[in-house]
């Protein structure tokens, strides 16, 4: 029961990762900071967009971007967060 703890928290910190990256490459091409016809770029974008998309469609359904800014990656970090510190509780207090 703890490797399966331990499992879903490391994927759960991957995917922090994966979240903070999409957020920091959104920021650097909004500011043209990197060239988005890169194809450098352009894979890491779309692999990034693969992996946060499925779960940030739903959550930007409920959460309409406010002022231009999307906040949806926020609520899915407050939420990984939560689930990081949730999960080993639940878990393993049923041993």
């Amino acid at each position: 029961m703890i490797a399966l703890v331990q499992t879903i928290d490391l994927i759960l910190g991957l995917y922090t990762w994966v979240l903070i990256v999409a957020a920091v490459l959104s920021w650097l091409v909004a500011f043209n900071v990197v060239n988005p016809y890169s194809p450098a770029v352009r894979a890491v974008g779309q692999a990034i967009h693969v992996l946060t998309e499925p779960l940030l469609r739903p959550i930007r359904r409920i959460l309409p971007p406010a002022g231009g800014m999307d906040f949806s990656p926020v609520v899915l970090l407050i939420a990984i967060f939560f689930l990081r510190r949730f999960i080993p509780e639940v878990l393993l207090g049923m041993m």
